[in-house]
């Protein structure tokens, strides 16, 4: 039997990392810190506990970057896709799931392999040097001595954002005589559903008077070695978007199209949307509504929103600070740190954005080091799927504006297809469909990356879904 690999961090990358391991038949040791250090985000000690959304976006994969990351998971034997599908819960087109039922599931199948151990410890720094194979799949709170461990190594300064957690409210303190369920544009989603969100509706001095509100409320506030921190773009707290220009938000996660009101006929200004969380249905987040309004402030403000005025909430929304390295610098193509090679990085901490994303990477590392430990060759998946996009823009960052390849900026990114790179030639359209063109070229790049998917898989080592 092959020796084991080390996987530090039991979010969703290295749950990844290690069931894709154990399907190889190579021994995983999954290092989980939590409970004997908490985290300010975490609330549970299961394994891949969803600490923001409940939403692994778009499960398009015919017409959405995100959602052919998913089919090309499921396609490879993705713990997270599989727990992901047994779990989901009505969300139009996106993919959401119930995130208590999600996270056990995946500590479950996790606990239950004989090829992987659990062991709940933090690794204060450096992992010892007999670990000749580790994966370090940490994510966005990393241990600050891990961090400086790994930093003090590369010689390279931390790099870190904000992200921001949205609130969730109890159903049944929705006012339903206000707010109405239905999904934009009543686009079906995986269930079948076509009403798969709350809507509460908001006239133009109703939402005037809420972006005032947002733009007043107390904030909380950084700390001194914080205060440079910028936050990622899309991931912006709804108060922050609201001081970069009055109808942003009604333009955004507010906008009020494919919406129609059925206790009033005009048509709103803005809505707020809510997405179940939970497979009961007793739990709503509010959808894009990430914050760093202080929790009263967040109760007083929410409560003006027409439905929510009785609303009850389960979890106010907060900050989380999340750090990633300089990827294109310090990790080769198989996510190996040049510094120190036994060390491979995964997930959020490489530089990808999403929980989709991060799982991807904790794929692609579990099956890297497995194929390292088993002899076999290991071959990046192409440049042209999901996941070769995904590992590219990480490993191969961004050209400075100098343009002459010494420097380079580099800052974390979802998967999107401007990451592909372009067909050889543009795919026919019919010309009487609006956006057509745009339609027939996200088709023809999600049918290329699955073909081009299937025949790595099929070169590389087999790994064969549970």
């Amino acid at each position: 039997m092959a020796r084991e690999v080390h996987v530090i961090g039991g979010g969703l990358a290295g749950s990844e990392g290690a069931w894709q391991l154990a399907c190889a038949g190579v021994p995983a040791v999954l290092h989980e810190m939590r409970p004997v250090r908490k985290t300010e985000a975490h609330q549970t000690d299961a394994l891949a506990e969803l600490v923001c959304s409940n939403s692994f976006r778009s499960d398009d994969w015919a017409s959405n970057a995100v959602g052919l990351l998913h089919e090309e998971m499921r396609r490879a034997g993705s713990l997270i896709l599989a727990a992901a599908d047994r779990h989901k819960l009505p969300a139009g087109g996106a993919l959401a799931v119930d995130r208590e039922g999600f996270a056990n599931e995946v500590t479950q199948r996790l606990e239950a392999s004989p090829l992987i151990a659990i062991v709940r410890e933090e690794i204060d720094g450096l992992p010892p040097a007999a670990w000749d194979s580790v994966i370090v799949a940490t994510g966005p709170l990393t241990s600050p001595s891990l961090a400086k461990a790994v930093l003090s190594l590369t010689g390279e300064a931390e790099l870190a954002f904000f992200d921001a957690i949205a609130p969730i409210v109890h159903r049944d303190t929705i006012d339903m005589s206000v707010c109405w369920l239905q999904s934009r544009y009543d686009k079906e989603g995986p269930g079948g559903g076509t009403a798969d969100y709350i809507n509460c509706p908001l006239d133009k001095a109703q939402y005037d008077a809420f972006i005032d509100a947002l733009i007043a409320g107390e904030k909380t506030a950084f700390k001194d070695w914080e205060s440079s921190t910028p936050y990622f773009e899309g991931c912006l707290p709804i108060e922050v978007m609201a001081e970069r220009g009055r109808e942003t938000l009604a333009h955004g996660p507010m906008k009020p199209v494919g919406l129609t009101n059925p206790h009033r006929p005009e048509r709103p200004y803005a809505v707020v949307q809510l997405r179940q969380d939970n497979a009961l249905g007793t739990l709503w987040n509010m959808v894009g509504f990430q914050t760093k309004l202080k929790h009263a402030e967040q109760v007083r403000i929410f409560r003006t929103i027409p439905g929510l005025e009785q609303a009850e909430f389960a979890r106010l929304g907060g900050l989380h600070r999340n750090t990633f390295l300089n990827s294109p610098v310090l990790l080769d193509g198989t996510l190996r740190l040049k510094a120190d090679p036994r060390l491979r990085f995964a997930g959020q901490i490489t530089g990808v954005e999403g929980y989709v994303e991060s799982a991807g990477i904790g794929l692609l590392a579990g099956r890297f080091a497995a194929a390292e430990r088993l002899g076999s060759a290991i071959t990046p998946p192409p440049l042209t799927t999901a996941l070769g996009a995904m590992l590219n823009h990480i490993t191969g960052g961004h050209l400075s504006s100098g343009g002459d390849g010494a420097s380079r900026s580099f800052q974390p990114m979802n998967v999107n297809f401007g990451l592909f790179p372009p067909l050889a030639a543009p795919p026919p359209r019919v010309k009487s469909e609006r956006g057509s063109k745009t339609l027939a070229r996200k088709h023809a790049l999600a049918t290329r990356a699955l073909a081009d998917l299937e025949r790595w898989l099929a070169g590389t080592t087999s790994i064969a879904a549970e």
